[in-house]
């Protein structure tokens, strides 16, 4: 209805007809495209699969089997197989679709034949050129038939990204990569790219050499080096896991990242040229055209408008994580409903630069002030008036202390990931002044300016009592709470949810940091790969503890009124925990630019697979009856 209502459609003229016809019992299913949907090469056919029904690929829930056809050869010129651990199929006992898990010998086996994808590619072309135009297809290959006549064509429809913008050029043909790998980590933030690397472990040291392009290689990244990053073509690092700050600064600025190598910056050497592939997480000697070639693609700004036209509305928001207020202006129309997450450690650290008491010790307040207003402003203009929840700042002491000035007023900590951060640092007397000047900024960007789509977060939450006196602080400097004036709690500390009913007093919301919620809940340190090594489950998300909070948290909230976001790494790597979230009913999921789309996309079909389960529920109770029965 709201779909018919947005494109002029008249109700009455629109003619529903249900179909009745037999399911293919898939053994194989999933998608194809006539046209490359990354380069937007017309002359490749892209088929992705996966064992059992096509739900699992479509709705994104699965890694799929990936095949790269030439449609002049029909050749497989590329293809990646993926350990394949969940099929949807039917059940033979109940005729029901169940998640069953693949038996381990078929898991790395290929979902297709060569004669299958052959097969798919014909009626590909075959398809397209009956349309005119690239098409976006589902296919099922049925168990119970013999090939050819269990190869089924099950929908088509237009391509809506390079077929609509009209962008479709023909692309060379990617060569083997036969290069040997010189080493490999974790695939932090994906793309490639070539350059010179500059090996280096302190920001000092790339002052004077680093070059715009240049390939940024160190053990671990802090804010203070955030200016060379956004100059580097790739970022490559000893340390670190997929949500270490190289990771999330790379992922927000769109830059490759390979994270946690081990010996980078042993084996890379300043002054040689590479080649990061961070859709693989390899480096490789000098430049390797094979992989570089098939990586030119239009950036998120050329395809945005088709993608927000294109994605389906749903009822769970989604926001976009932000950092860096100048990628506004590249991201403005991607289909976000607001910015959940604005940090504003990046402007502390590249557009300020000093450290906040240090400034007023110098008289220099209004600068830091002047600043942050700033970059806010920029961005709450830009997408008015979706909100934007600012996160206050959530620097630690080691990451203050780098600050120009920090020396002089920050402690050492033996562990600052659990010490003076967030809230307590906000209402200690030693900071309290400091604090104010990004209440001051905030106040200026909403009645100054008149943003009143800026919104505040508070880090690092641990008590109410603390919580007491930052709202003290805050109505001081003119900031109450109220209906144009929401404030959030990041939802980290495993008290938040012991206590939700408690916390529920004094927010008008919560974002689930489910990076830091989950170190602190299973107590694996997020910045080291020392026990993910050993079993990766020691950091994840998808931990039942983990999952088990998130849902008494939301539970609760509602119950009282406060709605609940997440802004953490997870909805950005695991579809299923998007999906778990979802059946939560999570009001708001926050996710980096990159995958905005595809989690609009896979929320939307969450949502349509629960509604039928509940209306098939429903005709199971022999509570709904429609007029015409």
């Amino acid at each position: 209805i709201f779909y018919r209502q947005q494109k002029g459609f008249p109700h009455e003229k629109v003619l529903i007809s249900v179909v009745v016809q037999k399911m293919v019992n898939s053994k194989a299913a999933g998608v194809m495209f006539t046209i490359h949907p990354v380069t937007g090469d017309p002359s490749k056919i892209v088929i992705e699969g996966n064992w059992g029904l096509g739900e699992s690929v479509v709705s994104g829930s699965v890694t799929p089997d990936r095949f790269i056809v030439d449609k002049e050869t029909l050749q497989i010129v590329e293809q990646q197989i993926a350990e394949k651990t969940l099929e949807y199929v039917r059940d033979p006992a109940t005729g029901k679709t169940i998640h069953a898990e693949v038996p381990p010998e078929r898991r790395r086996q290929p979902c297709l034949t060569p004669e299958e994808i052959k097969l798919l590619a014909e009626l590909a072309i075959k398809i397209e050129r009956h349309y005119g135009r690239p098409q976006d297809i589902e296919w099922a290959i049925d168990r119970d038939m013999l090939f050819p006549n269990n190869v089924f064509i099950v929908q088509s429809r237009a391509e809506t990204v390079w077929g609509t913008t009209g962008r479709v050029t023909q692309r060379p043909e990617a060569a083997p990569v036969s290069a040997t790998p010189l080493l490999k980590g974790l695939p932090a933030s994906p793309g490639v790219a070539y350059g010179v690397a500059r090996v280096a472990f302190s920001p000092e040291e790339l002052a004077k050499s680093f070059k715009k392009g240049d390939v940024l290689v160190t053990k671990m990244t802090n804010p203070d080096w955030v200016p060379f990053m956004r100059m580097a073509s790739a970022i490559v690092t000893d340390d670190g896991g997929m949500t270490c700050h190289a990771a999330i600064v790379s992922r927000e600025l769109g830059i490759p990242a390979i994270v946690g190598t081990g010996n980078a910056t042993q084996l890379m050497k300043t002054g040689e040229d590479y080649t990061v592939d961070a859709k693989t997480g390899v480096v490789y000697r000098g430049r390797v055209d094979a992989v570089l070639a098939p990586a030119e693609a239009p950036a998120v700004s050329t395809t945005a408008k088709v993608m927000a036209e294109a994605a389906p509305v749903t009822g769970t928001k989604i926001y976009m994580n932000l950092g860096v207020p100048e990628k506004i202006s590249e991201y403005k129309d991607l289909p976000f409903d607001g910015i959940g997450l604005m940090r504003i450690e990046f402007i502390m650290a590249s557009w300020i630069g000093e450290h906040p008491l240090y400034l007023l010790e110098m008289g220099q307040e209004e600068k830091f002030i002047e600043k942050l207003a700033e970059g806010v402003a920029m961005v709450a203009r830009e997408i008015y008036p979706r909100p934007v929840v600012v996160r206050l700042s959530d620097f630690k002491t080691n990451e203050y202390r780098e600050l120009k000035g920090g020396d002089k007023y920050e402690p050492h900590e033996d562990n600052p990931m659990l010490g003076w951060r967030g809230v307590s640092r906000y209402i200690s007397p030693q900071y309290r002044d400091a604090f104010k000047l990004e209440l001051r900024a905030i106040k200026k960007v909403r009645d100054g300016m008149g943003l009143k789509n800026v919104w505040v977060m508070l880090p690092f939450v641990r008590a109410t009592w603390e919580v007491e006196e930052v709202l003290k602080i805050m109505e001081e400097e003119g900031l109450r709470r109220g209906r144009d004036f929401k404030v959030w709690a990041m939802a980290e500390v495993p008290s938040i949810i012991f206590m939700a009913d408690e916390f529920c007093k004094y927010f008008d919301g919560f974002s689930i940091g489910s990076n830091d919620l989950t170190q602190l809940i299973l107590g694996t340190d997020r910045d080291s790969q020392i026990l993910p090594d050993i079993d990766p489950r020691y950091f994840d998300e998808r931990d039942p503890a983990v999952q088990r909070a998130i849902e008494h948290l939301i539970r609760v909230a509602h119950k009282h009124g406060v709605t609940v976001s997440i802004c953490g790494q997870g909805p950005s790597v695991y579809p299923e925990f998007t999906e778990f979230l979802v059946r939560c009913g999570i009001d708001s999921i926050s996710v980096n630019p990159d995958v905005v789309v595809q989690t609009r996309r896979l929320v939307a079909s969450v949502e349509r697979k629960i509604m039928l389960e509940r209306l098939a529920q429903l005709r199971q109770d022999d509570r709904f009856r429609p007029e015409w029965s």
